[in-house]
């Protein structure tokens, strides 16, 4: 698809300079940084084991239905830092250990790691907020973000009843958007195979049964201190997971690059990735460690397969590189991307 994105040759100019650029002053060769991953990753594991392993002790029905809910945030920051670094093959060298990592952590979130990993790795990386081929776009056709997308009368409230809609997207992923991308055959690998079908039952059913069956059978509490648990802990983390991603791709700033009647997108690829991505907190190694590189996204789109741990120490070269050259890149605070994406809808809610 890279193929589709108009040629310039001051862009070409560009991203070789911010590879050169980079190349010369990050070393991402550390003995040391495998080791911070590592620890990182230790981190995490202890801290949804910990509070996993909670869920059957408590006693109190308000302390297990909080310690649910800071189950599920830390299961997907668990997801933030370490699934979507192995979806890109960028902790071990051989490939099917990533994959066999990926799946595994994509399981405790709940999402179908094959199909998310296609729809991520094919389509928006190639071409982010670009209309029919960034399927991240393809969420509800009750929010509007693109300019130019079909109209309706409710889109002029969006920026009211959003917030409301994002508490229940998780549920929403787990429980209807896989199954009909996985029975409607889209946005699947073409060379799908019995693994594929194994795989995707196996990761529903280890979910349904180890987030809310086996404490409905097995903790201290009755069947609706649980299902208010779990119901719970899918509408905070959904407020979270959904703010958190669309502040990387949707905020007043952002580019929505258009495409002619061939489908070629009228922005150059590197053009696209960077003004099509909002950063939060670049040079941050605590937001960093927080949000798994996702606050980095201008260097994550251009630098792919590059561990996010080292995107702090990246964005120093890669901003003085974009200022060199007049690029000023997409940046907000967390809060500031919260209220420029409320902007965003209220903007695209006028017809």
């Amino acid at each position: 698809m890279r193929d589709k994105h108009i040629q310039v040759e001051e862009d070409k100019d560009l991203l070789k300079a911010i590879q050169k650029a980079v190349s010369e002053n990050v070393n991402t060769h550390h003995e040391e940084i495998q080791s911070a991953i590592w620890l990182k990753f230790a981190f995490y594991f202890i801290l949804i084991a910990g509070t996993y392993a909670s869920l059957y002790f408590i006693n109190t029905p308000s302390l297990f239905i909080l310690n649910y809910i800071v189950y599920g945030l830390a299961s997907l920051l668990f997801a933030f830092n370490f699934a979507h670094d192995f979806s890109h093959d960028t902790i071990f060298k051989n490939k099917k250990w990533n994959e066999l990592a990926f799946i595994l952590i994509y399981t405790i979130v709940g999402g179908h790691a094959e199909a998310w990993k296609e729809r991520h790795i094919r389509s928006h990386h190639f071409a982010p907020n670009v209309k029919d081929y960034d399927s991240d776009l393809q969420i509800t056709g009750i929010i509007r973000v693109i300019p130019g997308s079909d109209y309706k009368w409710y889109h002029k409230y969006q920026y009211i009843y959003a917030p409301f809609t994002y508490t229940i997207y998780s549920l929403f992923w787990v429980f209807i958007k896989d199954f009909v991308i996985y029975f409607s055959g889209e946005q699947q690998p073409k060379d799908k195979n019995v693994y594929y079908h194994i795989s995707f039952w196996i990761q529903k059913v280890v979910y349904l049964t180890y987030i809310f069956i086996l404490p409905l059978l097995l903790s201290n509490q009755v069947w609706y201190v649980v299902l208010l648990g779990f119901l719970l802990m899918h509408f905070i983390l959904s407020l979270f997971l959904l703010f958190t991603f669309f502040m990387t791709h949707h905020v007043e700033s952002t580019l929505y690059p258009t495409t002619d009647e061939n489908g070629f997108i009228n922005a150059s690829w590197v053009m696209n990735q960077i003004k099509s991505s909002n950063d939060m907190y670049p040079y941050s190694r605590s937001a960093n460690f927080i949000f798994g590189g996702f606050n980095n996204h201008i260097a994550h789109h251009l630098f792919p397969n590059k561990h996010h741990i080292h995107y702090p120490h990246l964005n120093k070269t890669l901003y003085q590189v974009l200022n060199e050259n007049g690029i000023q890149p997409n940046q907000t605070t967390y809060w500031g991307g919260i209220v420029s994406h409320i902007r965003l809808l209220k903007k695209m809610g006028i017809k």
